[in-house]
């Protein structure tokens, strides 16, 4: 971490984890009668306790949304380009709370947490959650933080339909929401992606079912097919010809099924980098997180009824090139609100990064996001 990178990040941040002793009723129709959240923040809470906003994250991110947790860190949080002082969230204004999920696998409680009742690792029988789970859980964490309204909640993809589920589930608690690169439900295609993923984990000879932790094993090469296809779905044909185009690796073909392209050298790195730092299990939780997501089904498939309450400003940005959750997916949230009759603000970015654009410190989106939270708190 150099001198420059500390001018402009939060530095040196530390996760906490709390422990919920309430009880939690699933979507599932389960129980969670208590369990943990990992989370960190950002900036400082001021007296009223109206300066708080929420970071949602998307899939495969976790609480780390900004700083470094050690002097030696080369990377900061996935977000570090959005929060910080002087930056769209920024912390010398607001006080950031980012967590992990419940059903993650970076310290809030999934499926490698260990079961109270049986003193084993829950692993498949960690109960899959939903969006309103999730939703439900984080404001038992703004209960324990005191935060009884958040200035903002705000997430990308995954995390933008937490933010869109906040508004609906809450909106006494919630002044704005950012939507980013988002959808109110998933195509059967997006649908289709995220069950092929789920097979390759499945049928891993190393899955066992979802014990492969007891068996002293990780089903590698199913997460890997399922992290090689999720990059390609969220990057876009521009920035990968950009990228990659046909380049050789070592200049030459081989004539053989081992790595002859660029393209198939970085997928397989993206695919050894995730193994190294995901459950299996928790990505087959997350993907359903993903496929059940459908706000308008309680309201007879009408979007706009289940924005009827909601009470929030609404900020939602998509990208040009994002063809995984596309411009008109984000239309139709929009067009929702709208015949609402709420408050909500639209920017479609130029970018060719795919859906990656909502991870990157694009001009244009983040001066989106800084005139948007000018007019927060």
């Amino acid at each position: 971490m150099n001198s420059k990178l500390k001018q402009n990040s939060v530095g040196i941040v530390k996760p906490e984890t709390i422990e919920i002793n309430e009880t939690l009723r699933l979507d599932c129709g389960k129980l969670l009668d208590s369990f943990e959240l990992i989370y960190e923040t950002y900036g400082s809470l001021n007296s009223e306790k109206s300066n708080a906003i929420l970071i949602c994250h998307a899939l495969s991110g976790d609480h780390h949304a900004a700083g470094y947790h050690h002097k030696d860190d080369k990377k900061p949080g996935w977000w570090d380009s959005c929060i910080g002082p002087g930056k769209p969230f920024d912390t010398n204004k607001f006080f950031v709370v980012s967590l992990n999920n419940l059903g993650g696998c970076r310290g809030s409680s999934g499926p490698n947490s260990t079961d109270k009742k049986t003193g084993k690792e829950f692993g498949p029988d960690f109960p899959i959650v939903t969006v309103n789970d999730w939703v439900n859980s984080q404001k038992l964490l703004g209960d324990y933080l005191g935060i009884n309204c958040w200035a903002c909640v705000v997430g990308g993809s995954l995390g933008g339909m937490q933010a869109l589920q906040w508004a609906i589930s809450y909106p006494e608690k919630i002044k704005n929401s950012i939507i980013v690169a988002a959808a109110a439900k998933l195509s059967a295609q997006n649908i289709a992606f995220n069950e092929v993923a789920r097979q390759a984990i499945i049928t891993d000879p190393d899955f066992h079912d979802g014990r492969y932790n007891d068996h002293g094993v990780i089903p590698k090469r199913g997460l890997s097919i399922a992290r090689m296809l999720g990059h390609i779905t969220y990057l876009s044909d521009d920035s990968m010809r950009q990228k990659f185009g046909r380049d050789l690796r070592e200049g030459k073909l081989h004539f053989g099924y081992d790595v002859d392209f660029q393209v198939e050298s970085y997928l397989r790195y993206q695919a050894q980098a995730f193994v190294e730092r995901f459950d299996a299990n928790t990505y087959l939780l997350m993907t359903k997180a993903l496929d059940y997501f459908d706000p308008a089904a309680d309201f007879n498939g009408d979007l706009s009824l289940a924005f009827e309450k909601t009470d929030s400003r609404f900020l939602v940005v998509s990208f040009t090139s994002d063809w995984r959750f596309s411009s008109s997916k984000s239309h139709e949230i929009v067009k929702s609100l709208v015949r609402a009759r709420k408050n909500v603000s639209y920017a479609e970015i130029e970018a060719n990064q795919g859906h990656d654009a909502f991870l990157m410190p694009i001009p244009d989106y983040l001066k989106v996001l800084s005139n948007f939270m000018e007019n927060v708190g």
